[in-house]
């Protein structure tokens, strides 16, 4: 005779701090980190030249968006960056479909990954610049490659952890290779994709603000990442610590447009748990 399970009581606090709305308890911890800041400042009294106050960066960042000292730089590495993703994601299709299709696509692929993967994006600048100058297009082919591959990776992890159930319907109602991709594999590895894109978004990312840090290098105006060295140089702290909450706030709200798209796909389709 076996006895029933019985449940463990939640904790206390969890369940009071579980019972709170998402947002709610996200917008309580952003204020206890703005708290912190000011609880540095007031107990360390850092340098003017070298930490500004929450109050600083946020007038400073005000400044840079309604004169637009801010937001141009900032748009302008955005585009670079989804232009970057978007030739990472072409270029991850078709090295993916490759594998799919064919043994010499699937060792290309797992050749060219273990290679150029482990490779920060930015170490391929200088041969960037080499060959295509002091521009975008060297940038473009750094994020391209920096996420390229992450894509590529998630996209065949799916393909592979399909359902083979519904891979083997496919073949007995007579798809072509192609259109299994298509209709099959490509709706059932979307969970994967997904994610894939967000880590390629990380990594191109962290690698276009790093060649505008580090060579400067985003078009004839500067992107984000300069707007933060020029600062840097001059002194002027606090349009830098907003130029990184500017960074910050970007990456909280692409991510909370990752997880909507989520919501509204893979998790609405039962293929994924919210």
């Amino acid at each position: 005779m076996t006895t029933p399970s019985v449940a463990l009581p939640k904790p206390r606090g969890r369940l009071l701090w579980g019972a709170l709305p998402t947002w709610l308890r996200r917008t309580l911890l952003l204020g206890l980190i703005v708290l912190a800041w000011y609880a540095f400042i007031w107990i360390r009294k850092p340098d003017s030249l070298s930490f500004a106050s929450p109050w600083e960066t946020a007038r400073a960042l005000w400044d840079g968006w309604s004169t637009g000292s801010l937001a141009r730089p900032t748009w302008g590495t955005l585009r670079l960056l989804l232009e970057g993703i978007g030739v990472g994601a072409l270029g991850a299709g078709v090295l993916t479909a490759l594998a799919t299709l064919t043994t010499f696509g699937e060792d290309l692929l797992v050749l060219l990954t273990s290679i150029l993967n482990p490779l920060p994006g930015v170490a391929m600048l200088p041969l960037a610049m080499l060959w295509f100058g002091l521009n975008e297009r060297a940038v473009l082919f750094v994020i391209a490659n920096a996420t390229i591959w992450p894509i590529a990776i998630a996209v065949l992890t799916g393909f592979r952890t399909a359902n083979q159930t519904l891979v083997a319907v496919g073949r007995n109602i007579g798809l072509s290779r192609t259109r299994l991709i298509t209709d099959v594999l490509a709706p059932a590895a979307l969970p994967h994709a997904i994610s894939g894109i967000k880590t390629a978004w990380a990594f191109g990312w962290r690698t276009v603000i790093a060649a505008e840090l580090v060579f400067g290098v985003a078009g004839s105006k500067g992107g984000l990442g300069a707007y933060i060295n020029n600062a840097q140089l001059y002194l002027l702290v606090p349009p830098m610590f907003a130029g990184l909450v500017t960074i910050a706030v970007l990456g909280v709200v692409f991510e909370s447009l990752f997880g909507a798209l989520e919501r509204r796909t893979v998790v609405r389709w039962g293929m994924k748990s919210s």
